[in-house]
């Protein structure tokens, strides 16, 4: 019989639970310091203050490549864009996004590949944004990230639809219904770049999910000595 008093907490990878505490952790910060609870009057600026110094922009990496320097203070902001967020509101559809989706791929692939997916697809995102976005307009939230895990989603349906003989191009309705609700919001309220953050992102998750799922290097390795 199920335990009535077990936490619902217990049913998700620690790992979820942990980047989730995190991301809420830094915009209770910024919320409460925005309204003058904590850190005094200066607490008003936090979030800028935050996205200007962790957020990231294509100049960024344009200056490194033409420069060949890496210095850390701006490779980190590959990954900790993801987690400073515009508003209170876009911090809890990125949280509802990695609870769910993190869920189901920490289940199914581990808690390391969670984190891999999860990192990996924000600097994939960034990568993509500097590529092919280009501007000084700052790229922050962690929806590139968590669109990497709705990639890894994607690539766990992909396997079980060819399982079963099914049409593998369903997978992709979850992402194709998103970037349709993207378009749509984009022609009312107006179009942002970051959307191409974010389809890079899923690819990126995609695409690592090949070698993260469980017996991928296996199917890999087996279709490298089919080819030969």
């Amino acid at each position: 019989m199920q335990d009535q008093n077990q936490s619902p907490f217990n049913a998700l990878p620690p790992v979820v639970v942990a980047l989730v505490i995190v991301i809420l952790g830094i915009e209770i910060v910024f919320s409460l310091g925005a309204r003058g609870f904590i850190g005094g009057p200066e607490a008003v600026g936090w979030r800028l203050t935050a996205q200007l110094e962790y957020g990231f922009e294509a100049k960024y990496f344009w200056w490194m490549w033409e420069s060949s320097t890496w210095p850390f203070d701006i490779l980190k902001r590959f990954v900790t864009y993801a987690f400073v967020h515009g508003a209170f509101t876009q911090t809890i559809f990125v949280c509802v996004f990695l609870l769910a989706m993190g869920k189901m791929v920490g289940e199914a692939m581990g808690e390391i590949a969670v984190v891999l997916i999860f990192l990996g697809s924000a600097i994939g995102g960034a990568l993509a944004y500097a590529l092919l976005v280009g501007g000084n307009v700052a790229l922050i939230g962690g929806f590139p990230a968590v669109y990497g895990l709705i990639g890894g989603f994607t690539h766990l349906l992909w396997l079980s639809l060819a399982t079963v003989g099914a049409q593998q191009y369903r997978a992709f309705s979850l992402i194709a219904f998103l970037m349709g609700i993207q378009l749509l919001f984009g022609l009312i309220f107006g179009g942002s770049p970051e959307w191409v953050a974010d389809l890079a992102g899923f690819g990126t998750g995609f695409m690592m999910s090949f070698f993260l799922v469980p017996g991928g290097w296996a199917r890999i390795l087996q279709k490298l000595r089919q080819e030969r």
